[in-house]
């Protein structure tokens, strides 16, 4: 005989007492709870590069820039998401256990959450009025599609395969970032 299990959807404040207690991280989807799986060499390096650069042009600014831990929430869809890095520049967005006020998104993409970056986290990501800049970057070639909000609001969408430039401003922030600085000390295939 099968038996129906019931699902209990979790609270915000479970979730957020729940991953300060935890070994793993997990990400929230209104209510439902997901594991999150560990990175590799290649996937914490160019998190760090990108991190490293944003910081190195943050300091002494407003802006907060932050890697792989601090949780993003999106109010609107009731999910926290953990981007690979975050920089907010809202003073106001001052939560110690997430962030919601992002202008830089980056999601350094693997074979299991790939599809998950592209679809979901961009459809999500791109409600966000704060947002500027949300880049998906390959590990596995120098490949980094560029999403950026204009003046008017409208999604601009570049690919920079191999060499290029990546112009990023935000409020209080400006740095040009090229895929060599993306890509430095990275083995790739």
């Amino acid at each position: 005989m099968n038996l129906a299990i019931k699902n209990h959807a979790i609270s915000v404040d479970d979730y957020l007492q729940g991953e300060l207690q935890s070994d793993i991280r997990h990400e929230y989807l209104a209510g439902e709870v997901y594991a999150m799986a560990g990175a590799g060499e290649k996937h914490n390096r160019i998190s760090l590069n990108i991190a490293f650069h944003l910081r190195a042009a943050s300091r002494g600014k407003a802006c907060g820039v932050f890697i792989s831990d601090m949780k993003l929430r999106i109010e609107s869809s009731d999910t926290f998401y953990y981007p690979d890095v975050l920089v907010s520049c809202d003073p106001a967005d001052n939560q110690p256990l997430f962030k919601s006020q992002p202008c830089l998104l980056v999601e350094v993409l693997s074979p299991s959450t790939e599809a998950i970056d592209r679809r979901e986290k961009l459809h999500a990501y791109r409600k966000l009025p704060s947002l500027q800049h949300y880049l998906l970057v390959s590990q596995e070639k120098r490949s980094v599609q560029w999403h950026q909000r204009d003046a008017a609001g409208q999604w601009l969408v570049s690919d920079l395969q191999d060499s290029g430039t990546l112009d990023l401003a935000c409020p209080g922030l400006a740095l040009t970032l090229t895929l060599d600085d993306v890509y430095e000390d990275v083995t790739l295939s």
